[in-house]
């Protein structure tokens, strides 16, 4: 059983995501609940809880301020936001779960069993520590958290040079670093590399067009060569919008 607390400051959400959460997860105590920055943590360093669901924007402040205020974190935390607003993306880039106002059962459930697994104190610090640096930073010197079979890294998007993928398995090819491989498709990461200047060339190959060098056209087939010398394909369907692509460079 995992103890909860909701921290929320209209109190109308608060109470209707208390029944929510109550109806949806039997696994879960809900021992306190606050409207404000500053309340929240009094109840925290109170009752101690093992899970908070925390709003990002309240009166007095944001979710991250009342985290960044604390002086030791030992619990996890889902967020909740009411829009898809700036956040988003570092949530999705530090491996953060997150909820959208008005909760979805089936996403609380799922972001409650995660919270569930046995997730380190360590690895919990090092994703916040991720997403407060996504915060804070300018959008190309984002953090990417991978995680492979035995380990969690936190990378630097610039670093990355191209992604390959093998069904559900995604490999990671970096300047100078040894490629890491995870459990995760490539399409999601498309997703979140596209705005960084990252290229879909493939099926199964995305680039990171900073280290793009030349283009090879054969009747083969045509040919991607990155600046470390590595051959990427393109595909005929994506060959006019790289094309394109090119020219606006």
């Amino acid at each position: 059983m995992l103890r909860a607390v909701v921290i929320d400051d209209i109190e109308k959400i608060r109470k209707e995501n208390i029944t929510i959460i109550k109806a949806n997860c039997p696994n879960i105590s809900i021992i306190g609940q606050a409207e404000s920055v500053d309340s929240g943590i009094k109840l925290i360093k109170q009752l101690t809880p093992d899970l908070v669901f925390l709003d990002v924007e309240m009166a007095d402040g944001t979710g991250f301020d009342l985290l960044q205020k604390l002086s030791q974190i030992s619990f996890k935390v889902i967020f909740i936001t009411g829009y898809e607003d700036f956040a988003i993306r570092a949530f999705r880039f530090s491996a953060i779960d997150y909820l959208l106002k008005p909760l979805d059962s089936k996403e609380l459930i799922d972001a409650v069993k995660k919270a569930e697994d046995s997730m380190s104190k360590e690895v919990f610090e090092m994703k916040l520590h991720n997403l407060f640096a996504n915060l804070e930073r300018p959008k190309n010197l984002q953090k990417l958290v991978l995680k492979t079979a035995d380990k969690i890294y936190s990378v630097n998007i610039q670093d990355i040079i191209n992604c390959e993928s093998d069904k559900n398995y995604t490999t990671f090819y970096f300047i100078n670093a040894p490629k890491l491989v995870v459990s995760t498709n490539l399409k999601e990461y498309e997703t979140l590399l596209s705005p960084h200047s990252f290229f879909r060339t493939h099926k199964s190959h995305l680039i990171n067009m900073a280290y793009f060098d030349y283009f090879i056209k054969s009747e083969g087939g045509n040919t991607i060569v990155m600046k470390n010398k590595s051959n990427i394909p393109l595909s005929v369907r994506k060959k006019e919008e790289f094309l394109v692509l090119l020219d606006s460079m």
